[in-house]
């Protein structure tokens, strides 16, 4: 059969079970106990496992069916959840990660699995025995009376959630009289009977056995149950043909059940057979309704290629484009027909162009996702206890945003676990909790979204700062601290006097500002020395369609984004002052620096009555630009400038307008 159709589903959905695997192991190591994560991991890596059958490629199953053996003894309760078989795990999905995308770039290069499958068979074998020996000594204390049953992890977890909703556990041990003719039907009976008292979990023989009577004259049994122990042996002795009974209560270590402890939607399911809990049993149902209604949701979607919602894209622009031309003429015109006819196909743009924009969107999470396995490498790595929180990660933006903003996030938070959390030692000694925290924090605030990376590690050091600026010639005098911080963004600095695989070589912040930049964002820090960093990262959710100010400068028409522009007063000459030989303008007591376009765009200004200042808000900064007229504002399509202009650094692209004319778009941020 030729697989080859499906290449393309086989490569995407096995990223995407790559990555919930990634999370999902994750969330094990930070909670070893869930049965329920180990069910799902399972699941998930059955499925890469079949596909990868399926396809065709052994070693991508061979390698996933070793990974289902740990995961085996995870659900059996014979290996420990422990940082080290979640680094081995972590690293076989690597080796999974790298071989499907040497599958998708055509690679036809072989991957190494020896190592990998061997580390995680000495894991499997190593720990069984330990395991065992262990639960052997528990059982050994924790089991009154019957040294024929032994009850591992998990039935001793079903104990303790029965013993917390009012029930008991009881030893059964029974005798049959030596003169019994049919032991199988007796011990039948005698099953039937305690199972309608309540729930076997445990029986010695087994229940093969006895159905093939493969036993002696001794039964024993552990039972849940809401009657007493005597009410038990009672019940048990009024059956024909026994000829002792003996009960005790299950005694339970409670410090081993805390800490072992098995998720309770696992246990649940074992207790429902018994009604311990109806309202458990009820919420289990609405969580069933609830998945199924997700999984009916799931269905409702399409997977559409980029490059359609792209082309999508561009047709609605160009239509956004002839629907301003319209209105231009529809104004020369004053066609009152035409302009009813206009607004129509104006609400109808509008609608379809907010469709198409919403269709582009995508939410953080996408990018987010990768992180938390990133920070705890990089504790491991940097021997750092680091508790790593996201937030906001459903804040969506623009896909073209989202595809270049993991980069600038990878140095960031890199930068916070290298740079920003101290050891655990230090953090002791300055009387902080041993764990450091990073923060990520997502969330829209009008036209923008906001990415907040923050860390409470030891702040950035003035100081040093100081000193390597002076070092590579650079001026910190008359500069404020906020001057000095940003300092980090210049090309090569690095205050880091060691140069690791993590940081120190001073290309990081850089490539933060420069790619934040080109996206039409901004990024600024925040820091108190000994208390912690915060980068705050403002970008445009869309950068297609834009609501821009028209001025004029000159003969020129350019367009400023509504993004930056906090207000626009008028020009007077007297406001303007001069400062270390820069011009400055006095607005309600603030000195606020002045650009004069004309000047920096090389503009050949002309001569009119009343000019105007925009002042631009750029993170922290404020300045005001100086404008010949405006025009007002007007919807944008932002179109890129081509190779030719690609150097142009004052401009972020184009746009056409209704008159028909192009119109050059300015990069405010570059200004500034």
């Amino acid at each position: 059969m030729d697989v080859s159709q499906y290449m393309g589903m086989f490569l995407e959905e096995s990223m995407d079970n790559l990555q919930n695997l990634n999370e999902a192991l994750l969330d094990l190591e930070q909670n070893p106990n869930n049965i329920d994560k180990v069910n799902e991991i399972f699941r998930v890596a059955h499925t890469i496992k079949g596909m990868a059958a399926t396809m065709g490629y052994s070693n991508i199953a061979e390698l996933t069916h070793k990974m289902e053996d740990v995961l085996s003894r995870f659900r059996e309760g014979k290996l420990s959840v422990t940082r080290n078989v979640v680094t081995v795990l972590f690293d076989c999905l690597d080796t999974l990660e790298k071989m499907v995308s040497n599958i998708e770039d055509g690679n036809d290069e072989d991957v190494e699995i020896k190592n990998i499958i061997e580390d995680l068979e000495n894991v499997v074998n190593n720990k069984i025995e330990e395991k065992e020996e262990e639960e052997e000594e528990i059982n050994k204390e924790n089991i009154n009376n019957s040294t024929k049953i032994e009850l591992n992890q998990y039935d001793l977890s079903v104990m303790k959630q029965a013993s917390e909703n009012g029930f008991n556990g009881v030893n059964i041990e029974i005798i049959l009289r030596e003169d019994t003719l049919l032991k199988s039907a007796r011990a039948f009976l005698i099953v039937q009977e305690l199972e309608t008292q309540g729930e076997i979990l445990k029986s010695f023989p087994s229940t093969e056995d006895i159905e093939n009577e493969q036993f002696d004259t001794e039964l024993f049994f552990v039972l849940i149950t809401s009657k007493s122990k005597e009410e038990i042996e009672d019940l048990v002795m009024n059956i024909s043909e026994i000829r002792s009974v003996e009960t005790s209560y299950v005694v339970l270590d409670d410090a081993f059940i805390t800490e072992k402890n098995i998720a309770n939607n696992e246990i649940v399911s074992e207790l429902e057979k018994i009604h311990i809990k109806e309202d458990l049993v009820k919420n289990k149902v609405e969580k069933q309704e609830k998945k199924r209604e997700n999984n009916k949701k799931a269905h409702q979607s399409v997977r559409v290629d980029l490059q359609r919602i792209d082309k999508l894209m561009n047709m609605v622009s160009e239509l956004v484009i002839y629907r301003t031309r319209l209105e231009q003429i529809v104004i020369n015109d004053k066609s009152q027909e035409l302009i009813e006819t206009l607004e129509q196909v104006e609400r109808t743009t509008s609608d379809l162009q907010d469709l198409v924009m919403k269709i582009r969107m995508l939410p953080l999470e996408v990018v987010f996702n990768r992180f938390p396995r990133m920070i705890r490498d990089l504790s491991v790595e940097l021997k750092k206890e680091i508790n790593f929180v996201i937030e906001g990660a459903e804040t969506e933006l623009d896909r073209t945003v989202i595809d270049e903003i993991g980069e600038p996030l990878i140095h960031l938070l890199r930068n916070a676990a290298d740079h920003g959390i101290e050891s655990k030692e230090e953090r002791i000694a300055k009387g902080k909790d041993p764990v450091g925290t990073i923060k990520l924090v997502a969330y829209q605030e009008g036209t923008k979204a906001l990415i907040k990376v923050s860390d409470d590690g030891a702040g950035i050091n003035l100081e040093k700062v100081k000193a390597k600026a002076e070092k590579v010639g650079i001026n910190t005098d008359g500069l404020s601290d906020n001057d000095i911080r940003n300092l980090i963004f210049a090309q090569g600095f690095s205050t880091n006097t060691v140069v690791t695989d993590i940081s120190g070589r001073g290309v990081g912040m850089d490539v933060v500002k420069t790619k934040i930049s080109s996206l039409g964002g901004t990024v600024d820090v925040i820091s108190e020395e000994g208390k912690g960093s915060s980068f705050i990262i403002k970008l445009p959710l869309t950068l297609q369609i834009i609501q821009a100010l028209l001025v004029k400068v000159g003969n020129e028409t350019l367009a400023i984004s509504l993004g930056f522009i906090d207000r626009v007063i008028d020009y007077k000459e007297e406001n303007i002052k001069k400062t270390n030989g820069e011009e400055v303008i006095v607005y309600r007591d603030n000195i606020i620096p002045l650009i004069r376009l004309n000047e920096r765009l090389g503009i050949e200004t002309t001569e009119s009555k009343k000019k105007f200042i925009i002042i631009v808000k750029i993170g922290e900064k404020t300045v005001g630009l100086l404008v010949d007229s405006l025009f007002g504002q007007q919807e944008i399509v932002i179109k890129p400038l081509g190779k030719t202009l690609r150097s142009l650094k004052e401009y972020i692209g184009a746009t056409i307008l209704g008159n028909g004319l192009v119109t050059l778009i300015l990069d405010v941020a570059a200004l500034i």
